[in-house]
This record gives structure tokens, C-alpha cells and sequence, in this order.
């Protein structure tokens, strides 16, 4: 397990992006499961770097963890900002035009398609949404 803590702002994307991706290319991960990946973590953090601190700048972790049987890989995401569950929020309808829809939901409904687990709980303080990818 390694983390990662760096203040939540949109410039530190790529910075967290290439980290993940540093301890995914170790364990030889697919360039689609690495870039499935990589959206979710451009969706995730930055949502924390919009919305948790907003209007200041604050702190967010990332910690990537890799399991065996089967070989995945989990990223958690941390901050203590405003408690916000984006996983509370109902599914878009993909079945509406984009100008049918409502605002927002997109992304993290995207996320949710993509990766293999997803879970939220706010403890101690602090927002923890953890992603879950097989390789």
C-alpha cells in the first residue's frame, strides 16, 4: 500500500494520474483497464478539488492498494472537506438527450460502470470513496 496526500486542486490531477499509474505499470496492467482507471481518477479528484474545500484549497489522499486472487487494485480517495456521498445521488437516464438531462452525474455514474466496486462512507471527519478494478 502506498499514498499519496496533495492539495485537491485540478493542476494535481496529473500528478495523482501518474502515480497510480506508476504502481499499475509494476503489476503490468492493461493500457484499457489503465485508462478506465484514469478517468475515474480525473472524475474523482476532481470533484474533491471543485466541491470539498471550495471556496478554499485542502488536503486529499490517494491510496493505492494491491490484492492477489484476483489481482486488483483499489484507490481510495480522502479528504476532509464537506461530507458529500456521490454515490446517494440517483443513475443519469442515458436514455434522455443530453439537453433532457439533469445537470450533473455523469462522471462518477461513468466510474461506476467502469470499475468493478465502488463504496463511500464518511468517518472521522472524513470523506472515503474507494474504487475497485480487477486486472
Amino acid at each position: 500500500m502506498q499514498e499519496l496526500t496533495i492539495d485537491a486542486t485540478i493542476e494535481n490531477i496529473p500528478i495523482v494520474t501518474d502515480f497510480v499509474n506508476e504502481k499499475l505499470e509494476e503489476h503490468n496492467c492493461s493500457m484499457k483497464v489503465q485508462m478506465q482507471i484514469d478517468v475515474a481518477i480525473d472524475e474523482i479528484f476532481g470533484n474533491i478539488a471543485h466541491y470539498a474545500y471550495n471556496p478554499q484549497i485542502g488536503p486529499a489522499t490517494v491510496r493505492v492498494e494491491l490484492t492477489e486472487a484476483p489481482l486488483s487494485v483499489i484507490i481510495t480517495f480522502m479528504d476532509n472537506g464537506v461530507p458529500y456521498d456521490p454515490l446517494a445521488k440517483s443513475d443519469p437516464n442515458t436514455a434522455l438527450s443530453a439537453d433532457e438531462r439533469e445537470i450533473g452525474g455523469l462522471g462518477i455514474f461513468i466510474v461506476k460502470k467502469s470499475m468493478d466496486a465502488i463504496a463511500y462512507e464518511y468517518k472521522d471527519g472524513k470523506n472515503i470513496l474507494k474504487i475497485t478494478k480487477n486486472l
